[in-house]
């Protein structure tokens, strides 16, 4: 019997461990839509301090006009072949095939925020366009990430002086996570991605001892009840994980981001270890995206898709996302790689 194999089911076969008709694609957050399609998924207008004033009607038609330039931008379809609305007046801009993503990061807008009626009118608009075709994503970390600036010397006194008060703020803060979870579950959203980071490309900032004392047992609570409530779980960090990949992979995740090159994380190696266990997401060498030349970017882009997708379990996409900054053609490289290997 033959599969309707829809970017969702392709998606869902990956982080599940199997192996479908070709190797999906998506990314955290894409940054080039301007350069790529004509504007920005922008959704500022949408603010809370200037929607709350809005009629519905002036609500649903700002929030209908974000998720219409979404669908353009995350979808597999041409500007032209979508309608003249959806044009941008560049030509070779509105010739362009959306990303054809298998996962649409839905963080907008209000913040993540799935009570508010303008992400609402917002995820429903989407859903008209794709249906079940896609899988929506949107943050649900709750662990704590790597502090920043004087915030690191406040983190390191307190696991010295009050580490049960430190241990108390964890399990809070998985709860909090967990709930809104659960409410963004019901609003609409299949996949979690957990986007607080742990390393540099020296390594974890807790020992691993640490890890498995501050973080690891609040991952595992969040994974667990997202595996529980029917979602997805994707687990993003940047940096050298290979300190505390098996406490990662052991928290539960459907899937392991970014598989960090700059690192010196190698997604053959991890293939290798955990490909049984954990589904890989995403390799390709964002440096070399940025300032490397086409062949290094080639090569990375070949090397994921062969090895990370070898059996399946695969998802193609960047060590981090298409930033700002980062040269569109390049990024266009890499999708026309992909389209050329995807297929299993």
């Amino acid at each position: 019997m033959n599969t309707l194999w829809t970017p969702a089911k392709r998606a869902i076969t990956a982080l599940t461990l199997g192996k479908p008709d070709e190797i999906p694609t998506f990314e955290l957050e894409f940054q080039l839509s301007q350069e790529f399609f004509g504007y920005e998924l922008d959704d500022r207008c949408l603010h809370e301090d200037q929607w709350q004033n809005l009629s519905q009607a002036e609500l649903e038609k700002a929030a209908y006009a974000l998720a219409d330039k979404y669908a353009r931008v995350y979808g597999n379809k041409t500007a032209k072949e979508m309608g003249p609305e959806y044009c941008s007046g560049d030509e070779e801009k509105d010739n362009r095939e959306g990303l054809d993503y298998s996962i649409i990061p839905v963080y907008a807008p209000q913040w993540n925020n799935p009570s508010s009626p303008v992400t609402k009118a917002f995820r429903k608009r989407l859903r008209e366009h794709f249906g079940d075709t896609r899988l929506f994503a949107c943050h649900g970390d709750g662990t704590f990430a790597i502090p920043s600036g004087s915030g690191m010397y406040d983190f390191a006194y307190r696991i010295a002086d009050e580490p049960e008060e430190l241990l108390a703020e964890a399990e809070r803060r998985a709860k909090d996570a967990i709930e809104n979870n659960r409410r963004q579950k019901e609003a609409g959203i299949d996949v979690l991605l957990l986007c607080s980071d742990y390393c540099y490309n020296s390594g974890p900032f807790l020992s691993p001892k640490m890890f498995d004392e501050f973080i690891t047992p609040f991952l595992s609570m969040i994974c667990k009840a997202g595996r529980e409530e029917g979602a997805y779980v994707i687990k993003h960090t940047d940096g050298n994980i290979i300190p505390i990949i098996s406490s990662l992979v052991e928290a539960g995740p459907h899937a392991l981001h970014s598989i960090d090159p700059m690192a010196g994380v190698d997604i053959r190696e991890i293939k290798r270890m955990y490909g049984d266990k954990v589904a890989l997401c995403g390799n390709v060498h964002c440096a070399a995206l940025q300032t490397g030349t086409d062949e290094e970017v080639t090569a990375s882009a070949e090397y994921c898709l062969k090895y990370g997708g070898e059996g399946g379990g695969y998802i193609f996409a960047t060590s981090n996302v298409p930033f700002k900054g980062m040269p569109p053609h390049r990024y266009a490289m890499i999708l026309d790689i992909w389209k050329k290997h995807r297929k299993y």
